[in-house]
């Protein structure tokens, strides 16, 4: 017993302030077999409702928190064994400040991806808007998210964007959306038949969803014109532009049909002589 004792107590000398006990090395590498296995646990229970996709990005975050729990580790050690580890820190004090400035945004973009893998408030085909633009998700990384625009244009987005910025998910209850579209005409036009036109041309048209049906809103009197709005739903809020494109035509026309007019602001002068 006492032989063992002597055992792992023996000290490894590097220097006369550096060496390391045997017991010291054995602590590390218990605390490493440990520290892998809680990791692995860890990393089950996270991912366990994840896509197969998602849960092989967080393979590459554990293996970065991995590496860096031993690091932890082995400073800790270190200390414990007599080894002056502040002194490491106190020379290398500028490099590290430099190299936490610069990955400073690194790793809120790493962060935030694992905050958007872990809550699910962002999928791969959802139809986002951030910043006034709008996008379809192509594919989600850990730093960060890639969109295609409508007019198939590649939007990247640092995710640490989802922190510090409004998130618009136009598809998160579903792909169909609320549309709408605005019109005003002249006043003394019949308002009757001005909604019968609108909620006309909205059922004609094929992509809008006749339940539930459109609505024509009498939203104001405005200075030139009263003021209409039509709403309706869609099942492709990506492409919303172009059947809204197809409604103003069609609106335009039967407008035209019907003798109904469409305003444009006036103002009328006056000049008085002196």
């Amino acid at each position: 017993m006492e032989r063992l004792k002597n055992i792992f107590n023996y000290n490894f000398e590097f220097s006369d302030t550096i060496h390391i006990s045997v017991k010291a090395v054995l602590f590390v590498i218990v605390a490493i077999i440990v520290a892998s296995f809680v990791l692995r646990m860890l990393r089950k229970l996270l991912t366990r409702k994840l896509p197969e996709d998602d849960k092989i990005k967080f393979v590459s975050v554990f293996s970065y928190l991995k590496w860096l729990t031993y690091l932890i580790i082995f400073l800790v050690t270190l200390h414990t064994s007599g080894v002056n580890i502040t002194a490491i820190f106190a020379a290398s004090a500028a490099l590290l400040i430099g190299i936490g400035l610069a990955l400073q945004t690194l790793f809120q973009d790493i962060i935030s991806g694992i905050f958007i893998l872990i809550d699910q408030s962002v999928h791969v085909g959802d139809i986002i808007e951030l910043d006034g633009k709008v996008g379809r998700v192509e594919e989600i990384k850990l730093r960060t998210t890639r969109a295609v625009t409508i007019d198939n244009k590649v939007l990247v987005i640092p995710n640490h964007l989802y922190l510090t910025n409004s998130l618009y998910n136009w598809t998160q209850n579903g792909v169909e959306t609320r549309e709408n579209v605005e019109v005003g005409v002249a006043y003394g036009s019949d308002t009757e038949l001005v909604k019968n036109i609108l909620i006309d041309v909205a059922m004609s048209h094929p992509k809008v969803y006749h339940h539930p049906a459109p609505t024509v809103f009498f939203t104001n009197f405005g200075d030139s014109s009263l003021n209409f709005k039509l709403v309706f739903t869609l099942d492709n809020s990506f492409e919303a532009g172009i059947p809204k494109s197809d409604i103003r035509f069609e609106i335009d026309k039967r407008f035209r049909e019907q003798g109904i007019s469409i305003p444009f602001p006036q103002r009328d002068i006056h000049i008085i002589q002196k």
